[in-house]
């Protein structure tokens, strides 16, 4: 099912709804027939309610802004029979099928809305009537079509930049039904007033469903995203150090139970863990691998993002580089080594060429961490024991795929646990060297969603897949459209020439 048959179904749904509105039809002075004519009723309940101009067509099939619309639509369909209390206005916009039912049993006349005045209402009810659909449509454009987002880090670096605002698009892949219906409107996960107080009440909790897009989930798309690991989160440190970072380097015990240091221990559903951007490297069932810092997929090397950055090692025959000249490659990041005259500089591969030909420039080096050294536990899976793995090299690994089975031993369990513990919300144990899953002994797993593989372009700064795994398609949120604002957060100033911008 996709967007096009969405645009198509919707208004048929509501066109069989018309059809129960005969009596209307009839008092407006149109005939029965009209009433049971797909699409056409729809047309003729426009002129009804005196909605006949080409931007309310437009709006009643352009995608989940029509929702609104057929609300107001239902609440102006009220008014030409007089129903002007607030009650009666709310539960037409809301409970349409059941309340238009019971109206067409009283004895009410049609009033056409372009020749009739209507009872003049208090400056309140005008404001306060203002305000609400307003919230009402901003509240369904950002929840289903469009919403703002902030690029608070360096990860995607290039391709964009800290301090660009970007506008994201949930339609492309299709919207998700929010996990967590009660929350206050247009507060993503705090109050703004606090760094702890939650903005929402986590049940009832609603699973997860996806509404038909106009495409599918690409390989190489930028991807905005709810972040995996913001599950569980230290009050102190929220998802600035993940939960099991604290929890690798301090132990469990001491995390949980030091209020003082780390605060209270929260959890939060999907759609309330923080927005995160990457790009999209593996798709399900796909080989990722990375080899001296090139990504292979499927034994094949993978995209090369234009603007993708790496760390080089920078010898210069001098004790600085001049901020102009950083400035001037557009470099915002990097740090002197121990070693004299030597820096870590932050850029492309097109701007590492460029910067070797500056006078005080002796040599240019990518960083590259070679296969078993700087392994740390920090690098996904997070079992130095069975993978020794580092940002530069790193797998083979095969990506869940729905539908897939995989064999498990208590040597690679740690690829697939949160999988199945903490996305799939299965049980699971290890006891006596074997692995059991909702208390049943097992050596394999039969994946229930499909899973994502995403890095950032800027591939030494970036906290991605290869720190905390695999993406869920539950926490795929949709894919950026442009650059609606950008500002220096160094400077201050407004970046003009960022404005529009497509990332690519």
């Amino acid at each position: 099912m996709n967007m096009i048959l969405t645009i198509i179904l919707l208004p048929l749904i509501f066109s069989v709804f018309t059809m129960t509105c005969v009596t209307f039809f009839e008092k407006a002075g149109r005939k029965r027939i009209e009433a049971f004519i797909p699409y056409y009723n729809l047309h003729v309940l426009a002129k009804i309610i005196g909605w006949d101009k080409w931007w309310c067509y437009l709006l009643l099939v352009f995608p989940y802004m029509n929702f609104f619309m057929i609300m107001l639509m239902f609440i102006e369909l009220a008014k030409c029979f007089a129903r002007y209390d607030i009650g009666e206005i709310v539960a037409a916009a809301l409970f349409p099928y059941v309340y238009f039912p019971i109206l067409s049993g009283k004895d009410v006349k049609y009033h056409d809305p372009k020749t009739t005045v209507r009872p003049p209402k208090g400056w309140v009810r005008d404001w306060l009537d203002a305000i609400l659909w307003a919230v009402v449509a901003a509240f369904i454009v950002r929840t289903f079509v469009f919403e703002a987002y902030k690029i608070p880090s360096s990860s995607m670096e290039g391709t964009l930049l800290t301090g660009d605002h970007l506008m994201v698009s949930k339609i492309g892949y299709g919207p998700r039904i929010p996990n967590t219906p009660l929350a206050i409107p247009f507060m993503h996960n705090t109050l703004p007033w606090s760094k702890t107080a939650k903005s929402y009440i986590e049940h009832p909790q609603i699973g997860y469903h996806r509404l038909p897009g106009f495409t599918k989930i690409k390989r190489n798309d930028p991807i905005v995203f709810n972040f995996p690991a913001g599950d569980t989160l230290s009050e102190t440190y929220q998802s600035n150090v993940t939960y099991y970072q604290l929890v690798r380097a301090f132990g469990r015990d001491h995390v949980n139970n030091n209020k003082v240091q780390f605060g209270n221990i929260i959890t939060r559903p999907v759609d309330k863990r923080e927005n995160y951007v990457k790009r999209l490297i593996g798709m399900p069932g796909d080989k990722v691998q990375i080899i001296d810092g090139v990504v292979y997929i499927n034994d094949e090397i993978g995209y090369q993002p234009e603007h993708m950055q790496h760390n080089y090692f920078v010898k210069i025959n001098g004790t600085a580089i001049n901020q102009k000249i950083l400035d001037k490659f557009g470099i915002s990041e990097g740090y002197r080594t121990p070693v004299p005259n030597e820096f870590v500089l932050n850029m492309s591969a097109s701007t590492a060429e460029e910067f070797k030909k500056q006078p005080f420039v002796i040599e240019v080096t990518k960083a590259n961490a070679p296969a078993g050294t700087e392994v740390s536990q920090e690098i996904f899976p997070n079992d130095t024991l069975h993978f020794r793995w580092n940002v530069d090299n790193f797998g083979p690994i095969i990506i869940p795929q729905e539908g897939a089975t995989v064999q498990l031993t208590t040597e690679n369990i740690a690829l697939y646990e949160r999988c199945i513990t903490a996305y799939e919300h299965n049980s699971l144990e290890i006891k006596d060297g074997k692995i059991f899953i909702n208390g049943i002994e097992t050596d394999e797993y039969t994946f229930a969603m499909d899973y994502y593989w995403m890095m950032g372009d800027n591939r030494h700064n970036s906290q991605d897949s290869r720190f905390w795994g695999y993406v869920p398609v539950d926490h795929i949120i949709g894919t950026p459209l442009f650059v609606w604002l950008s500002r220096d957060l160094k400077s201050g100033k407004i970046r003009f020439d960022r404005f529009f911008k497509f990332p690519k």
